[in-house]
């Protein structure tokens, strides 16, 4: 999608693209807070990058740390697709109507948590994953259902394998889910201009609010967080949420601001739900 966007849109004549197996993809047994976060589906991308090897990175926006390598920044974002999750439960079954007891395999500790919110009587354990192994997995048995970024299916054309939408108010997403992100060099004039011809402004303001709010916030893979923004009028707004890891505590926060002060208004919303929960609720298991 960036290889020919940079085609249609920006007068690049030719491009190739480079496939770079991460650690994240390679680790599936373990949940991704166990073996280093968000940065196990980045790193060696980010190194092609800076070496030199690639001349843009291209990830899902919910992968990427909130603090990048030094010489690096977002060049553009894709039209954001879907925002939502999506359950996929196996014989066609929704959330409630799972039996009490039916396992639901996510390795998301955000999907874990919103998943025991809504179910406290379901057990959720680890099921990790691209999307053709995560839903080969579930047939198999090894869980009863799971949870999918319904972008992904979208891009996948696999959006049949649903078999419910889970609105935003109930099953907030993660920052910038559905947003393909290009990270470049600094440096590097030639990318600069081609991404400014390439990105998409509503989604930059939007995922500029949901990444400010996880930078206040510390987000990583190790706390379910969740925040999703948009644009209304000259105005972004912003919902966010901290869960415990049970699920059994959610707090909330919102937020409104310019368009040009996206990210600011998105970390003043994550420190103002800082200053209200405390430092000890990320430590909370209950």
């Amino acid at each position: 999608m960036v290889a020919e966007s940079l085609t249609a849109n920006a007068g690049v004549e030719e491009t190739e693209i480079v496939v770079i197996k991460t650690m994240g993809d390679q680790v599936l047994d373990r949940a991704l807070s166990e073996v280093g976060g968000k940065g196990l589906f980045t790193k060696e991308i980010e190194a092609a990058l800076l070496e030199g090897a690639v001349d843009c990175a291209v990830h899902t926006g919910k992968d990427l740390e909130t603090i990048l390598p030094e010489g690096t920044t977002l060049g553009a974002f894709l039209p954001r697709e879907d925002v939502r999750d999506v359950f996929i439960g196996r014989g066609g079954m929704r959330l409630a109507d799972l039996a009490e007891g039916a396992l639901v395999g996510t390795a998301s500790l955000r999907r874990q948590a919103l998943v025991r919110r809504a179910r406290p009587d379901l057990r959720v354990g680890i099921l990790r994953g691209n999307v053709q192994t995560r839903l080969r997995k579930l047939e198999e048995g090894e869980c009863d259902a799971t949870l999918l970024a319904l972008a992904g299916l979208n891009r996948l054309g696999m959006a049949h394998v649903a078999t419910e939408i889970l609105d935003v108010e109930r099953f907030l997403p993660a920052c910038a889910q559905g947003a393909v992100a290009v990270q470049i060099r600094r440096s590097d004039d030639r990318m600069i201009e081609a991404c400014a011809k390439i990105g998409h402004h509503e989604t930059e303001r939007a995922v500029a609010a949901e990444r400010g709010f996880l930078a206040a916030l510390d987000g990583s893979c190790r706390t379910p967080i969740a925040g999703y923004a948009r644009i209304e009028g000259g105005d972004v707004v912003l919902d966010g949420l901290v869960a415990t890891g049970s699920g059994s505590r959610v707090e909330e926060v919102s937020g409104r601001g310019a368009v040009g002060e996206a990210a600011e208004m998105g970390y003043d919303a994550g420190r103002r739900l800082r200053a209200r929960i405390g430092e000890h609720f990320f430590t909370e298991t209950a």
